[in-house]
Order: structure tokens, then sequence, then C-alpha cells
């Protein structure tokens, strides 16, 4: 199971172009509400989540997502059930994915020192201790991390190829018609 997690006020695409990319390569994914089962994007497009907050479980997790967008970034990283999960996914080896603003989360987590990751620009110096060098997308073991909604398809292909294996990306990827 992967998480995605929507907090009041996150970017769109990041969200979704990793949950369509994803379950287009049979990986089992699920939005979860941060808050509420629907939440509302940073350009107000009301999303209905599969899940609450309170529905995560960990027993069956092989990956979370944390999409970027303000306020979203700082909704996620005021939820405690965020937080708690994103540490049980380091602490036993998942995969974490975050675009955007939201690899900021994980450099306040200590998850990036000594790991190549990127971000928005302005936010790299939330990356404490991270190898940083302005790449659209980095991938470091099993931290994957993005510059922002215009790097998502590239962002959730990466995700798709750690979870499935090139092949299945690459499947993907010429299903979708892109450019990268």
């Amino acid at each position: 199971m992967v998480y995605v997690f929507l907090a009041e006020g996150f970017e769109t695409i990041e969200a979704l172009t990793p949950v369509d990319i994803l379950r287009r390569g049979g990986v089992e994914v699920q939005t979860v509400g941060v808050g509420d089962k629907t939440i509302t994007s940073s350009h107000g497009i009301p999303v209905t989540a599969d899940l609450t907050i309170d529905e995560v479980k960990t027993d069956n997790i092989e990956a979370v997502v944390l999409p970027g967008g303000m306020p979203g970034t700082l909704n996620l990283e005021k939820n405690e059930t965020v937080i708690s999960t994103v540490k049980y996914c380091a602490e036993n080896d998942r995969l974490i994915g975050a675009i955007c603003a939201a690899p900021s989360i994980l450099g306040h987590l200590g998850l990036l020192k000594g790991k190549k990751a990127t971000a928005f620009p302005g936010f790299e110096k939330e990356l404490d201790g991270a190898v940083y060098d302005n790449s659209f997308v980095e991938h470091d073991g099993l931290i994957v991390t993005a510059r922002g909604m215009g790097v998502s398809a590239e962002f959730a292909l990466k995700l798709l190829e750690v979870l499935k294996g090139k092949e299945t990306a690459e499947k993907v990827h010429s299903a979708i018609q892109s450019r990268i």
C-alpha cells in the first residue's frame, strides 16, 4: 500500500500525478485526507480522499508520498500521524517520496543527512544535511525527492521504478507519451 497524504493547500498535480502513474503501474495507492475526507488544494480544487488520517495503518505500507504546495506542506508537517508514518517508513526500509516544499519535512526530521535530495528553489536550506545539486528529481536509497509540479510525472515514474522495477516504469512512461 502506498499512501499519498493530502492536507489543506496541497499542490494538486504533485499529489494526483503519482496516484495516477502508480495505479497504472499496478501499485495499490490510497489518498489520505489529513483532517477530513474532502481536502481543498492550493488552487481551490476539492479532492475526496480514499481514507481519513485515522484509517492509516502501517502493517502493509510500501511507501508514503508527500505532495508540496502551501500551506499543504506546513499542514502535513503539523500532523502527528503523517510524521509518525514517515518515521515508520524510514525505520523500516520503506520508500518515501516528497516533492516541491515537502522535502523540507524530511530535512527537518533528519532523514536527508548525507543523501542526495532536491526541493523547490528556496527550500534548499531546509534539507538539513542533504547533498543538494539542483536536480529536478533525486533518488537516493529509499528517498525520492523532486523540485515541483512541472516534474510530477518524472517524480512519479521514479517512484514506480523503485517500487515495481524499470521495465514497469518504462511501459507506463511509453503509454503516457511523456517526453522525459
